[in-house]
């Protein structure tokens, strides 16, 4: 059967089932797509960089998952095909692999990274890099058009002047050495100038991804104890847990080990490490609008007044936080780390400075760092200014103390019946921003700008909070999330499952 190429994009990645494994799932992404979205990528490269094919220099790396072996060497085989020069980068983070665009040592045209992040151990993708970044939804739109015609027809490679060559690089090495230079460099430790980490024990959990490198390559060679750090090892069958920041499995497990060790903090990254989060010396989770308020913390001093933009659903104590405490301005975008790295690009293009595009879920740009999301870069930053406030008898925790919580806060999806389901959803929200007009002398109001689904305030006797109702990027899905700070989240819960009832393709309860 002929691939349905569409169905692997994921936003401005390649995601499918890889491997067999799991009940229903069929493989969809194995060695015949890999090739043939590698020859898309070459010459979507080839386009835009107007060199040709034996000309172009390309990296490609992977993390810890089962399938990626079979992926690379299906990918290598077509870009030799093509005539390119390879570096083989090995197991490797996402970060590192776009700095491999940047390091003088191999300034490669383009990048590829296997990885299909957190998701289960069956799937697998690939993510794209230029010099300029990542790839947007476009470029994939075209490269799984091209994908799709060249199957169909049996092309095999390009008319290559001659075959390719492959290197292998211990690119992570080079990055290794790249944030480890810069943690020497701005803690300037005057009594350990090499090992400006002595004194502090930090737990990394890689959750048996590709993020082990940060604790035995970085941390521990700069003086750090790492004693009790966990699932260091690259394993794709993720036996411990699921390597997500946002998983609460996940962050419980660090949470524990960071307590039961008594280390000064711990560090959590994703499978492909463009996500962190992190936990301070009392177990307790710097996460989702806690993550975005640290990494705000880390710049406010050198950049006061810049926008920090972040995803629709932070919290208005967020807003305060950045706004009155760090003197920041924060703009509430949409979903996807795309998007808000696109937003931010965007506003500095304006003349709008902004250094700092985040979401919730642990994806860091900062534009110091090429707007790159760098789950490792961002740790590096946290390093750097923990070692700092040690030396004044302190921890990051202090950086938070102004941040206010929600008293609750829940998510709950509502899935949508029937092929239409992007139809259904935009009637749906139209409707509530209606709804929630009518309610306006009950305590109900429509937020202001908005640039993703609806965002409602409720204020009223006993009851404080806010919710968001919006559309999946790619999922028949309605997601709702709901926090306050006075009275419960069941209580606006239950209004807006009474809203939803009057939708049959809408299952509200």
């Amino acid at each position: 059967m002929a691939t349905d190429y569409k169905k692997l994009q994921n936003g401005s990645d390649i995601r499918g089932v890889a491997v067999e494994g799991v009940a229903g799932e069929s493989v969809n992404l194995g060695p015949d797509q890999a090739r043939t979205l590698t020859l898309a990528f070459v010459q979507w490269l080839s386009d835009k960089t107007g060199k040709r094919p034996a000309k172009l220099v390309i990296s490609i790396g992977h993390d810890s998952r089962l399938s990626a072996k079979a992926l690379k060497e299906a990918a290598i085989d077509a870009l030799l095909q093509a005539g390119t020069t390879v570096f083989d980068c090995g197991l490797a983070s996402t970060p590192a692999m776009f700095m491999s665009t940047v390091f003088e040592e191999y300034r490669c045209d383009g990048a590829i990274m296997i990885t299909a992040s957190h998701l289960p151990f069956n799937r697998n993708g690939f993510k794209y890099f230029d010099r300029d970044g990542g790839l947007n939804n476009g470029d994939i739109v075209r490269m799984t058009e091209w994908a799709s015609r060249w199957e169909a027809e049996g092309r095999q490679a390009f008319g290559a002047e001659a075959e390719g060559t492959v290197e292998t690089v211990d690119l992570i090495g080079t990055y290794s050495d790249y944030l480890k230079e810069k943690i020497i460099r701005e803690v300037n430790h005057p009594d350990h100038r090499e090992q400006p980490l002595a004194g502090l024990k930090i737990v990394v959990d890689a959750g048996n991804g590709a993020g082990g490198f940060y604790a035995t390559r970085i941390l521990e060679p700069l003086g750090a104890d790492v004693s009790g750090s966990q699932f260091l090892e690259p394993d794709g069958t993720f036996p411990n847990h699921i390597p997500n920041p946002e998983n609460k499995d996940a962050m419980a497990s660090i949470s524990e080990k960071v307590r039961t060790t008594g280390a000064n903090f711990g560090l959590i990254f994703d499978t492909d490490v463009d996500r962190s989060s992190a936990v301070d010396r009392s177990g307790k989770e710097i996460s989702r609008n806690a993550i975005v308020a640290m990494a705000a913390a880390l710049i406010a001093r050198e950049h006061p007044g810049t926008t920090v933009v972040t995803d629709s659903i932070t919290s208005d104590q967020l807003t305060v936080y950045l706004e009155q405490c760090l003197g920041l301005k924060h703009l509430r975008f949409k979903r996807g780390y795309k998007n808000v790295i696109n937003k931010s690009m965007e506003l500095n293009e304006a003349g709008v400075d902004s250094q700092l595009a985040i979401e919730t879920s642990g994806h860091a740009a900062y534009k110091e760092n090429y707007f790159l999301d760098d789950g490792a870069y961002l740790a590096t930053k946290i390093v750097i200014k923990a070692a700092q406030l040690a030396r004044q008898g302190v921890g990051i925790d202090v950086l938070l103390s102004s941040l206010e919580e929600p008293k609750e806060a829940i998510e709950v999806r509502f899935p949508i019946r029937g092929d239409d389901f992007a139809e259904v959803g935009t009637t749906v929200l139209n409707g509530l921003k209606e709804w929630a007009e009518a309610l306006s002398d009950q305590g109900v109001s429509v937020v202001e700008p908005n640039y993703e689904g609806v965002r409602l305030n409720f204020r009223g006797e006993g009851l404080s909070g806010w919710c968001l109702l919006r559309k999946s990027l790619h999922d028949p899905i309605l997601p709702l999330n709901v926090e306050v700070t006075e009275g419960s989240c069941q209580e606006i819960l239950e209004q807006i499952r009474s809203f939803l009832s009057r939708y049959e393709q809408v299952e509200a309860k």
